[in-house]
């Protein structure tokens, strides 16, 4: 039996990752700040030498605002020091050309792993479809007007799926960087709108917003998107009924 360990394992793609790698046999190891007993502060490092050791896989599911990069690296450390042989990453497509601040965070993790001596299988995955609820309920906010980014699209993929690629690359052997995953249809913004607002009950007028900055430019371009891999199965108008009911 295989013992792997799941960072950010009590989060919404961790918690996904570790029942299914439990369902398949294999002794896994929650790693989070609370969740005994292996609770450990990846910024700080501390307790992990007790969590990864006799551990054989790694999967890197924790993710923060600040701290991932000193995080990766106490993870790496405390990895080759215990001889684990493969670490699998979920990083986030385009994150190499948006430059927003938490891509560049997320591109400099991948470029640990890479670096780290270890084993490595490297995951790019578009949008969850909570996030981008989650972005379009900001929208919502004021009880006229929605503005949306004008000219800007997204490609959501359903988290289940996206959890399932994660155990079977976890099984397998180091991949090194594997093909992106995105969800089944790339979706202007507007679209979006109006389909969270059927599903909501909601009246907004859409208004589309010409924005400026490098960021913008680079989703408008689409960098974000991954439309040649196009692989998940699940919509956004299945997730949205699932979640809020049938749209009247």
């Amino acid at each position: 039996m295989t013992t792997i360990l799941v960072t950010g394992g009590t989060g919404t793609l961790g918690r996904l990752v570790t029942e299914r790698l439990g369902a398949r046999g294999h002794e896994v190891r929650v790693l989070s700040r609370h969740a005994q007993p292996y609770a450990v502060d990846l910024r700080t490092g501390a307790g992990l030498d007790a969590a990864v050791a006799g551990v054989d896989t790694a999967v890197h599911c924790a993710s923060a605002p600040r701290g991932d990069e000193e995080a990766a690296r106490n993870l790496v450390a405390a990895l080759r020091q215990a001889g684990v042989g493969h670490l699998v990453y979920i990083s986030i497509v385009g994150v190499d050309e948006v430059p927003l601040g938490y891509y560049k965070h997320k591109y400099a993790v991948e470029r640990i792993v890479e670096e780290s001596g270890l084993g490595w299988t490297v995951l790019r995955a578009t949008q969850f479809h909570d996030l981008v609820v989650s972005v379009l309920q900001g929208l919502a906010r004021t009880p006229l007007l929605m503005p949306v980014p004008a000219g800007v699209a997204d490609q959501p993929i359903e988290v289940a799926e996206v959890a399932d690629r994660l155990a079977a690359l976890a099984e397998g052997a180091p991949a090194g960087r594997v093909p992106d995953m995105g969800g089944p249809e790339v979706l202007g913004f507007p679209e979006l709108a109006r389909a969270y607002l059927r599903a909501t009950g909601r009246r907004r007028r859409i208004v589309p917003v010409r924005l400026a900055g490098a960021t913008y430019q680079a989703l408008r371009a689409g960098r974000h998107l991954t439309p040649e891999r196009a692989v998940g199965r699940g919509t956004f108008a299945e997730y949205l009924a699932k979640r809020f009911g049938p749209a009247s």
